[in-house]
């Protein structure tokens, strides 16, 4: 923290991103420091001492999900909140698994970014507290959202698990609400960590308690 602002290191290789999203959380208050890549972030003074570690997942050289590992692995206690586009949800699950706290999909709004760093700082989950009601949360799931809800956190699309799943597109949309409904999850990277918790490979399959 600097002068009572809570300190932000991002890390973001395409210029206009790392200028617009720099100074939408300077409007809010957060001191910003920016770097275009993954080394002259681990170059910099104390690069882990942060309130918050904000990376693009796709970075020249040294990705996301490989520098979270980095910081994990030297011990770094920031958390670190990704931003992905859609096609890098799996790395962003990868991240997670490696010690991310949340990842938000590009193009994001300015004020949920925000709602994402708050609360990753104050490591305030989005819904269920406790560990081991989170398998629980699941076991409410019918066979068929449950199939739906391991094809969405594995990272695929609609119309993927609607192939994948022999259903319409629509007909995934319908699951989809409803899984997102019955858990609480209040986003992806939400119901992506929920998962995680139970036990759930975001790889495609679901422990056998769950799986129908």
């Amino acid at each position: 923290m600097i002068d009572g602002r809570r300190l932000i290191r991002l890390v973001e290789d395409d210029d206009a991103v790392r200028t617009a999203t720099g100074t939408l959380l300077e409007s809010w208050g957060y001191q910003v420091d920016a770097y275009a890549d993954a080394e002259s972030f681990l170059d910099s003074d104390d690069p882990a001492g942060a309130d918050c570690i904000l990376l693009d997942v796709r970075l020249p050289g040294l990705d996301g999900l490989s520098l979270t590992l980095r910081l994990r692995e030297s011990g770094a206690k920031a958390p670190i909140v990704l931003m992905t586009g859609h096609g890098d949800i799996d790395m962003a699950v990868s991240a997670l698994k490696a010690g991310a706290q949340d990842f938000i999909e590009k193009p994001f709004d300015g004020d949920d970014l925000v709602r994402r760093i708050d609360a990753a700082i104050n490591s305030v989950p989005a819904a269920v507290d406790a560990d081991d009601a989170y398998s629980a949360v699941f076991e409410t799931l019918t066979p068929r959202e449950t199939e739906v809800m391991v094809e969405v956190v594995a990272g695929h699309p609609n119309k993927v698990i609607a192939h994948h799943l022999g259903l319409s597109p629509k007909t995934v949309e319908i699951h989809r609400a409803r899984v997102m409904q019955k858990t609480g999850a209040t986003s992806l990277s939400h119901l992506v960590r929920m998962a995680l918790k139970a036990g759930i490979d975001p790889e495609g399959r679901a422990p056998t308690s769950i799986a129908p």
